[in-house]
């Protein structure tokens, strides 16, 4: 079995009405969450928020704290979260053009954490969700 790719995926927030986690709409795959490979050498820390600044312009945030991992064994892929923080009111919407693969225009938007996924979601990122899901509500009743 192969050794599985280090995946770093970081996690923007932000409380409303209810909480919200900041996704994208994918022009090709799907809605998802700002996700990428972990390069050799590279601190996931600093991974999560490269991956965050390529494929969202968002260049200003911090890494606030790791909030689990997910084991992808049929991709062979090994997911990294990382809770991060940004210091300034983001938009509700937009879009954002990035180079990766090619070129990608992304449209980002805040999905309300506690509403399930709608068709458009890949499974993987329903997974990432729900694991979402439990470790901010865990935080949230330790409060």
């Amino acid at each position: 079995m192969a050794k599985p790719v280090d995946k770093v995926v970081p996690v923007v927030i932000r409380r409303r009405d209810k909480l919200e986690v900041l996704a994208f709409r994918h022009p090709q795959v799907g809605t998802q969450l700002v996700k990428g490979s972990l390069e050799a050498g590279e601190e996931p820390e600093d991974a999560a928020l490269g991956e965050l600044a390529e494929e969202s312009g968002i260049e200003d945030a911090v890494v606030v704290r790791p909030l689990g991992q997910l084991a992808y064994t049929e991709i062979a892929q090994h997911w990294h979260f990382f809770l991060c923080r940004v210091t300034r009111p983001l938009q509700d919407e937009g879009p954002f053009f990035t180079d990766d693969d090619g070129g990608h225009l992304f449209a980002f938007y805040w999905h309300e954490l506690n509403e399930p996924p709608d068709g458009s979601w890949h499974q993987d990122f329903i997974r990432a969700l729900s694991l979402l899901r439990r470790q901010l509500h865990e935080d949230k009743a330790k409060h």
